[in-house]
């Protein structure tokens, strides 16, 4: 596995470089610290992942992600971040990201996402996965609500009668409406 790391401080880039040298089924074979160099970098090393800081100079790694992926959507990007925002998740996730892992995560957890979306699967840190949760079941209950405050309330007896089995004549009859009415 073919690996380039992006984060703009040297520590963080030595340390993972370190670590996953000393995997046998994996290689460092590049490292950039900032946006631009690593568009620059996933044209010249072709890499099968790339970790992906997305706080950095020149090209944060939102977009970076984008245009990478743009050209090559092969590479797949895991985002390694300090932010456990829902806003930073999304927009990495939007821009086709495979991976989003906190930097507060210990090394066994890199490797993991690492060899999860080597195998085409996708991979977020259990906080993370909370975040992402908790997002769309908000917005799935503020769009149920959105679709549901459409109707009037006669709209939804007539629903709440068709669910229960009821024919078109019946609800007429029980709503004291004409069966066109309740047909439409």
């Amino acid at each position: 596995m073919r690996i380039l790391i992006a984060d703009d401080h040297g520590v963080v880039r030595e340390g993972l470089k370190v670590l996953i040298d000393n995997q046998p089924d994996m290689e460092v074979v590049g490292e950039a610290e900032d946006g631009l160099m690593v568009t620059q970098l996933a044209k010249e090393l072709s890499p099968d992942i790339i970790i992906m800081d997305i706080s950095m100079p020149n090209l944060n790694g939102v977009e970076a992600t984008r245009l990478i992926l743009t050209e090559n959507p092969d590479i797949r990007v895991i985002a390694l971040s300090v932010h456990l925002d829902k806003h930073f998740v999304t927009q990495m996730l939007k821009a086709g990201a495979s991976g989003y892992v906190l930097k507060s995560c210990l090394f066994d957890e890199v490797l993991r996402a690492l060899r999860t979306v080597n195998r085409g699967e996708h991979y977020l840190s259990p906080k993370i996965t909370d975040v992402v949760l908790d997002d769309y079941i908000h917005y799935m209950a503020t769009y149920n609500k959105t679709a549901e405050d459409h109707l009037t309330t006669r709209e939804r007896q007539i629903v709440q009668m068709l669910a229960e089995g009821k024919s078109t004549k019946q609800i007429a009859s029980n709503l004291h409406i004409s069966p066109k009415t309740s047909d439409a």
